[in-house]
C-alpha cells in the first residue's frame, strides 16, 4: 500500500529555546556524551555533577542554583554497594535522589521503555548510562551506522518528550595521535547523535589534575575547559577554567593553569605567617583578576578558616595556630 504523503510547513512549527541543565555543556532533552580513556575520571566527573544536582547546588563555573533533582544512574561496570554509593557519599550527594532501574530480571538497553517510565515516575532531570556500549542491546554492532542509528533515534525521541538530559559515558579507541573527533569508540553516529561531547583527560604535568574539554557543541558556543583534581590526600576538588583544547589534551600538550590554582597559591603566600583581613584578600583577588566565586572555591579547597576580631573578618590557614 502506497504511503500517503504528509508535508509539514515550517511556518506551523513553534520555535523553542534550548533548555540547559548545565550551560553550555549539558542540554536538557538531548543526548550528551562524556568520553575518555579508562581511569581518566569520567565516572568521577559525572558522580560529582550528580552530587551537586541532588543538593540543588550550582554546577561548576555557574552562579545559577537549580532545585534539587532526582538522577537515574545506571552502571554496568561498577558495583553499586562497594563503588558508586561510597563515592556518592564522599562527595556529599543526597543518595535518596539517586535512583537505579532494577536490571536483575532484564538488562536495560537504550531502547528500553523503562527509561521513559522511570523519568515520568521520578521527574528525574538527568539519566546516566555507564558505559554506553553496555546498553546498546544484543544484536547491535556498535561499528555499524545502520544498526546504531535507530537505537539513538529512539533514545533522542525519549529525551525530547521528557525533557530529561541523557548522559552516555563512553570509552575511546586506541588511535593515538588522531583528532578528538575520531577517538570515540564505535560508529561516528554516536558523535552525530550527541548534541554535546565532553572529553575527560589527565594533565601530563600533574597526574592528579584532570581536564574537561568541550569537544562538540551543537546548540551553543563551546564552553571553556574546566579542571578538577583527584588527590589521594584532599580528594575531589574543582579547579576552575583553563586554556587547553580537546586535541591538546589528547596530545599531552599545553600548560594547565587555572584561576583557582592561581588564587590558591596567592592564599598560601598571603596567609603563610599570619591572619589577613578578608578585605585585603578580596583586594588582591581583584588585582589578579580573580572573581568572588573563584576566590571562595580556592578558600574551600585549602580549608581556609574565618574568624571575627575587632569587627573584622580575618582569614587563616588551618595549620596556622593563633
Amino acid at each position: 500500500m502506497k504511503q500517503q504523503l504528509r508535508l509539514i510547513s515550517m511556518s506551523d512549527i513553534q520555535a523553542e529555546a534550548v533548555r540547559w541543565l548545565w550551560y553550555p555543556y549539558l542540554p536538557r532533552g538531548k543526548i550528551s556524551i562524556v568520553q575518555g580513556d579508562p581511569g581518566e575520571g569520567k565516572t568521577t566527573l559525572v558522580l560529582a555533577l550528580t552530587a551537586l544536582l541532588t543538593n540543588g547546588q550550582p554546577l561548576p563555573e555557574s552562579d545559577i542554583p537549580v532545585p534539587p533533582m532526582n538522577v537515574i544512574y545506571q552502571t554496568a561496570e561498577d558495583g553499586l554497594a562497594d563503588t558508586i554509593k561510597p563515592r556518592l557519599t564522599a562527595m556529599g550527594a543526597d543518595c535518596s535522589r539517586v535512583l537505579v532501574i532494577d536490571e536483575s530480571r532484564k538488562e536495560l538497553t537504550l531502547r528500553d521503555e523503562r527509561l521513559e517510565e522511570a523519568v515520568l515516575e521520578t521527574g528525574a532531570g538527568l539519566i546516566v548510562l555507564d558505559p554506553l556500549q553496555a546498553y546498546l542491546g544484543d544484536g547491535v554492532d556498535m561499528h555499524r551506522a545502520n544498526e546504531v542509528r535507530p537505537v539513538f533515534k529512539k533514545l533522542c525521541a525519549m529525551a525530547e518528550r521528557t525533557g530529561c538530559a541523557v548522559v552516555l559515558i563512553g570509552h575511546m579507541n586506541k588511535m593515538q595521535g588522531a583528532k578528538s573527533s575520531y577517538r570515540g569508540l564505535g560508529s561516528i553516529d554516536f558523535r552525530a547523535a550527541a548534541r554535546s561531547i565532553l572529553l575527560v583527560g589527565r594533565s601530563k604535568e600533574n597526574p592528579d589534575l584532570r581536564i574537561i574539554a568541550h569537544d562538540k557543541s551543537s546548540l551553543a558556543p563551546e564552553g571553556p575547559s574546566i579542571a578538577f583534581e583527584l588527590n589521594p590526600e584532599t580528594g575531589f576538588q574543582w579547579k576552575g577554567c583553563c586554556d587547553i583544547t580537546a586535541d591538546e589534551l589528547l596530545s599531552g600538550a599545553g600548560c594547565v593553569q587555572t584561576k583557582t590554582t592561581l588564587m590558591e597559591d596567592e592564599l598560601k603566600e598571603l596567609l603563610r605567617d599570619s591572619l589577613v583581613s578578608a578585605e585585603d584578600i578580596q583586594k588582591r583577588a581583584d588585582e589578579i583578576g580573580v572573581s568572588q566565586r573563584t576566590l571562595m572555591t580556592a578558600k574551600k579547597n585549602l580549608g581556609v578558616l574565618s574568624e571575627r576580631q575587632c569587627g573584622r573578618w580575618l582569614w587563616r590557614l588551618p595549620e596556622l595556630r593563633m
